[in-house]
């Protein structure tokens, strides 16, 4: 395996772009794959067996195109899947978790609230997790339909907006000074998040611990990319493509293709 072959992404929708700007910001030298399984989002309504299902199909399809490592970037398909997807595959895998460490360690209310997926909250990992801060009073919430409104684009919506309310609001009476996004989609709703919430309560997302992780694999299996030469950033989707450019911006919205997958 080179340290030019490409990473890896793969996410149940556009969600994952948050994780890939991240690597990107970090590992500018290295190439990426992206691959958007919009066409069965959310992964947080399907079954256990369906998440491994699709997450190995994806996970086929990055390996084909010589991907040397992949970034589960969905928190779903890591919390249910990455078990056994590095039981079955001999590549380096790097998973998505809630950031409930950093603000358990940090919160000074010991109240943090957590906004997921169905399929997050109820996985055995989730729970194993939490298990180690029993004395906080950590409140979950399920993100009900955000994911749906984000993969349509419908980021400034009304309808999105009385739903983070109605999410946000009892944890803020709670008085939680964490809130700590389990979603990769979720990220792209900080603007409006910060709209509800008090200014001191900090959101805190993944993105950067797993960019930081991702290089320290690298490192360890001699595959960070030191050449400078000029990088390839291909994005695959097997839905629409119009709010997985809008997200990626100029230049990289270029590189989209719809596959049949």
């Amino acid at each position: 395996m080179s340290s030019k072959n490409p990473i890896g992404l793969f996410d149940s929708g556009v969600g994952g772009i948050s994780i890939w700007k991240e690597v990107h910001q970090l590992l500018p030298h290295e190439n990426t794959i992206y691959l958007a399984d919009s066409k069965n989002a959310p992964y947080g309504q399907k079954t256990k067996e369906d998440i491994i299902r699709l997450s190995c199909k994806n996970v086929d399809y990055l390996i084909e195109r010589g991907c040397k490592m992949v970034i589960v970037a969905c928190n779903t398909a890591t919390t249910n899947a990455i078990k056994e997807l590095r039981a079955s595959y001999d590549i380096p895998f790097i998973g998505i978790e809630p950031a409930i460490k950093p603000a358990a360690n940090q919160t000074q209310t010991e109240t943090i609230g957590i906004l997921a997926t169905k399929g997050t909250l109820n996985s055995e990992l989730f729970h194993k997790t939490i298990a180690n801060y029993q004395h906080l009073n950590i409140i979950e919430q399920v993100g009900y339909n955000l994911v749906q409104l984000i993969e349509n684009g419908d980021l400034e919506s009304e309808e999105i907006k009385e739903l983070l309310k109605t999410y946000l609001d009892p944890m803020v009476a709670a008085n939680m000074d964490y809130l700590v996004l389990g979603c990769t989609h979720y990220p792209f709703l900080i603007p409006q998040i910060k709209e509800i919430i008090p200014d001191h309560i900090k959101i805190i997302d993944s993105g950067e611990a797993v960019a930081k992780q991702t290089k320290n694999i690298l490192e360890q299996n001699g595959l960070l990319n030191t050449s400078h030469e000029e990088t390839q950033h291909l994005f695959y989707t097997n839905s629409k493509a119009d709010v997985l450019k809008k997200l990626l911006g100029a230049p990289f919205s270029d590189n989209v293709s719809i596959i049949d997958f």
